[in-house]
């Protein structure tokens, strides 16, 4: 947990001196990462149902 704050901390820091340069740029950006996050936290859900389902079907392969 303290990495996902330490992650969003950097990132919201990194947005605000691109903003401070360009906003549309930082909207830019900002939507690209807020893409990226979705992906992301899509993935982990995707790996841990998974590696769920080996479990309960006897170990891994």
């Amino acid at each position: 947990m303290r990495l996902l704050v330490l992650e969003v901390v950097f990132i919201l820091a990194g947005l605000y001196g691109v903003a401070c340069w360009s906003v549309p740029a930082a909207l830019v950006l900002a939507g690209v990462l807020g893409v990226w996050a979705c992906e992301r936290a899509a993935g982990e859900k995707k790996h841990a149902a998974e590696a769920a389902a080996q479990r309960k079907a006897g170990g891994e392969r």
